[in-house]
């Protein structure tokens, strides 16, 4: 399948009366799962990316380092992979597009890029000079456009749904695809934005977070882990671990494992 045809199904998947499941990956093992279980598409998660090679969340990654995980991520599926490349790594136009464009070479064919505190004529611009980029590359890609109005409280309580559906609108203008916002989980709320916002609202998985099926009834038609896979599978790790080295025992290791032949099964072995 070529990056044209990814791009094209994933824009299908957000279609109206579509609901996307997104159980985030982090490097190619939990994309190449995630499929195997039935996941339509691949998106990263930003916070596990970075903690898998060694860096913290929040703009430190190295371009070098990313690109690279996105082209082994899509080397392993055959599915539309989409990539949480945070604010861009700059607060330049120019520079973001720059920085998608390599993303995209890499197999990409979505991505998330976020306001955070930053004013939203800020992700506004952005959005339009990596929608201009992507189209003279040829690629239809889908940029989901995530306010942190609710992530991060950017506004008293009372006043963040009117935000939310005002930022919306902005970005959409300059030429996103879809709005992602984390930290909503309030159902009223989350019926009155995706009333309002023409655009697909995706939503970040959240322990008060409703279920699917209603979000499915508000309106909502995508819904992402984040890292919360990604910080289950540490978990469990870290229990694993802990029992091993403070009892020397091992029951915690063997409690739900994937096993050895069925994950290996999942990387076919190059011909020789």
């Amino acid at each position: 399948m070529s990056i044209q045809d990814r791009a094209s199904a994933f824009h299908r998947l957000h279609a109206p009366g579509q609901l996307l499941v997104l159980p985030n990956a982090w490097d190619a093992a939990s994309a190449r799962l995630m499929e195997s279980l039935g996941a339509a598409a691949i998106a990263t998660t930003s916070s596990g990316l970075c903690w898998a090679h060694g860096y913290a969340d929040g703009r430190s990654i190295p371009l070098e380092t990313l690109v690279g995980s996105v082209a082994e991520i899509v080397r392993v599926t055959s599915l539309p992979v989409s990539v949480d490349v945070e604010a861009g790594y700059s607060p330049e136009a120019k520079r973001v597009a720059e920085t998608v464009l390599a993303v995209i070479d890499a197999g990409a064919v979505g991505i998330n890029l976020e306001d955070g505190s930053a004013p939203p004529e800020l992700l506004a611009a952005k959005i339009a000079a990596v929608k201009q980029a992507a189209r003279k590359l040829g690629v239809d890609l889908f940029l989901n456009a995530r306010t942190d109005v609710y992530l991060k409280r950017l506004t008293p309580p009372e006043r963040a749904v009117e935000e939310t559906i005002a930022r919306a609108g902005r970005y959409a203008e300059a030429g996103c695809d879809g709005l992602f916002v984390p930290g909503l989980a309030e159902t009223g709320a989350i019926r009155a934005i995706a009333d309002a916002v023409r655009l697909p609202v995706n939503l970040m998985v959240l322990p008060q977070l409703p279920p699917v099926a209603e979000l499915r009834a508000c309106g909502v038609r995508r819904v992402s882990a984040g890292a919360a896979v990604c910080a289950a599978a540490l978990g469990a790790a870290r229990r694993a671990a802990k029992q091993l080295l403070a009892e020397g025992r091992y029951e915690s290791f063997f409690s739900e494992p994937v096993a050895y032949a069925e994950m290996n099964a999942l990387f076919p072995m190059p011909a020789r």
